[in-house]
């Protein structure tokens, strides 16, 4: 059995979905009994980060909810946490209950959501604080990918105001995205479209200026030391 401290030779006892106990030789009965000799038996994996049935750039990624939590609970990942997405003149509770319905009835494992805000007004700031109390804790916003995703200085500000006094987190995405595009736009029109372009095009300067820009932000809301 592996725990987060140990690694042992030990039972398990499961009660419903809930782990009851785990020790040698367990004074308890049981319904079913798993013989796990020689084998480890460890918690299922967390992936944070999944973007299923997400559209992006005129297409949607390759795995919807159905194929994509079939692949993780066969590779021992038993939950995951996708991103919902606001859309343009959207709330952000509606984006939330698109992304519910994408998953309904096709997930093979448990799932939660971080939340992508695409704009930051008053509907918007009411509802992290309801998304909150539904156990949407945390929202993802951009500095990169102008006309997309990307939000200005103010909006950020606003949206870590509000989480520090709803207990939401902030998720950044920090590059310059303008900064950025006018390079991707530079290139294009160059021809240089090799992959390693991409890389060249989101220099490691745009991430730090963002990245400290970020953390001024932060702390201006009260968010960091």
């Amino acid at each position: 059995m592996v725990t987060a401290s140990d690694t042992l030779a030990a039972d398990v006892l499961i009660d419903g979905s809930t782990v009851a106990a785990i020790g040698r030789n367990l004074d308890a009965t049981a319904d079913r009994v798993i013989d796990a000799s020689n084998r480890y038996v460890m918690p299922g994996g967390v992936d944070a980060h999944t973007h299923l049935d997400m559209p992006f750039g005129g297409t949607f990624s390759a795995d919807d909810f159905e194929t994509g939590t079939a692949a993780a609970a066969w590779g021992g990942t038993t939950t995951i946490v996708d991103f919902a997405i606001q859309d343009f003149g959207e709330s952000l509770q509606a984006g939330y209950e698109r992304w519910l319905a994408k998953a309904a009835g096709k997930a093979h494992v448990d799932y939660g959501f971080h939340m992508i805000v695409r704009e930051v007004n008053d509907q918007t700031l009411a509802d992290m604080d309801a998304l909150v109390r539904q156990g949407v804790t945390s929202f993802k916003l951009f500095m990169a990918y102008p006309g997309v995703f990307m939000l200005d200085d103010a909006s950020i500000l606003r949206a870590m105001q509000r989480t520090s006094d709803n207990g939401g987190l902030i998720m950044m995405h920090a590059e310059n995205g303008g900064a950025i595009d006018v390079l991707v736009q530079r290139y294009l029109r160059e021809g240089r479209t090799d992959p390693i372009n991409h890389a060249l095009t989101r220099p490691a300067t745009m991430a730090g200026e963002a990245t400290s820009r970020a953390i001024a932000l932060a702390r201006l809301a009260g968010l960091a030391g």
